[in-house]
């Protein structure tokens, strides 16, 4: 699969504010941990999201990948202000979106729109797909007479392959890639600037999966669209971007354009993640590098000191890895893109060569008892042990 090309950014001159349509600086989603019979206290937090910084160009698409659990879908809703950001900004088209309230924010949701990773889910069942597409349509002022609302919806309809015909139809008589069309559809009725997509395609056959992916590039070039794409999948996620942005446990560990970064991965996490990623090329597959990593994610509620990848890093070095929590920035290396940012302190070194893997053993992470009490955060696991 080939990337998909940088997209002209209207009249915006490149490195000027212009250029960028989303800013977020320092963004952090922290869901308090409460715990409580009659009233609730709250004993700890668990950090979604703890300090990104990305930017997103107009035209371009942005993709977001990392495992499940990372915090990617939580980032997402952050900058569309569905997730009310702890601390930090998002500047939106000039205006920092997570200080808006009520009806300005609601006059501002119409840049915004989402697509949904579940379409069924997201769709009301009791509506019609006319009513689906017209309800934010009518919300925004954007229905001016019936007559060319109707030629509107047909026209979206049309954009995303789906025939006059269906507006009269309900979500559960379409299957799953259609659904996720019609998702599409009433994402771009209101005209938006920006498009949130939360794993649009993992639902969907793998045939359906590439119809929609074409079509969201169709759509993209046709509307001038820029895209936040959320995704697990990498090779979905490199078809479709134009930089991508990899996620650890709550944070940005890696950012590059897409090419730069799957030929030239630089945090051990990211090369752990190419390498998981198939060649359908038996000899190929059978001599490249595999990096399988040992234990599990770590609990969002209680993250590593120092870098947050250090308990499963094959590279992890005695000094700085486990005190020092590294930061977001561009390395000095022969090849590498002067835009390709990476936050590991030895980058450079084991890129080089100089710093070599080890055999890493699994590291359990204790869990921190912040109740009054001293117990643990979670509740009884029977009704034997609560008693």
């Amino acid at each position: 699969m080939s990337t998909a090309a940088t997209r002209p950014a209207g009249d915006a001159r490149p490195g000027s504010e212009d250029e960028f349509l989303v800013r977020a600086t320092g963004v952090k989603v922290h869901f308090p941990i409460k715990r409580g019979i009659i009233f609730d206290k709250t004993v700890g937090y668990i950090y979604a999201v703890d300090g990104v910084d990305l930017s997103i160009r107009r035209g371009e698409t942005y993709g977001l990948v990392g495992e499940s659990g990372c915090g990617k879908s939580t980032l997402g809703r952050a900058i569309l202000n569905l997730e009310a950001p702890t601390d930090g900004q998002v500047i939106f088209d000039g205006v920092d979106i997570a200080s808006l309230k009520g009806e300005t924010l609601r006059r501002k949701r119409k840049d915004i729109q989402m697509v949904f990773q579940d379409p069924m889910s997201s769709l009301d069942p009791r509506q019609s797909v006319e009513s689906l597409l017209i309800e934010g349509m009518r919300a925004h002022g954007l229905v001016k007479d019936n007559a060319s609302a109707h030629q509107r919806l047909r026209q979206l309809l049309s954009d995303v392959g789906l025939p006059a015909a269906a507006l009269a139809k309900y979500p559960h008589e379409f299957s799953g890639g259609q659904r996720q069309r019609i998702g599409i559809a009433r994402a771009l009725s209101v005209e938006p600037k920006l498009i949130v997509a939360d794993e649009p395609v993992s639902a969907l056959d793998v045939s359906v999966q590439a119809q929609v992916i074409n079509l969201l590039e169709d759509l993209q070039d046709e509307y001038g669209l820029t895209y936040l794409v959320v995704a697990h999948d990498l090779a979905v996620v490199r078809h479709i971007s134009d930089r991508i942005g990899v996620m650890y446990l709550g944070a940005l560990v890696e950012e590059a354009g897409a090419d730069d970064l799957y030929e030239q991965p630089l945090h051990p996490y990211t090369r752990a993640l190419m390498s998981a990623v198939p060649v359908p090329d038996p000899v190929v597959e059978d001599s490249r590098e595999r990096i399988l990593l040992t234990g599990d994610l770590p609990s969002p509620s209680n993250p590593p000191s120092g870098c947050r990848f250090h308990t499963r890093c094959p590279w992890r070095q005695d000094t700085r890895c486990d005190t020092e929590r590294p930061q977001l920035r561009v390395v000095s290396l022969d090849g590498v893109d002067a835009t390709h940012r990476v936050a590991c302190h030895w980058a450079e070194g084991i890129a080089g060569g100089q710093i070599t893997p080890h055999a890493v053993a699994a590291e359990l992470i204790e869990q921190v008892a912040t109740s009054a009490a001293g117990g643990s955060l979670m509740g009884p696991a029977s009704m034997e042990e609560a008693l």
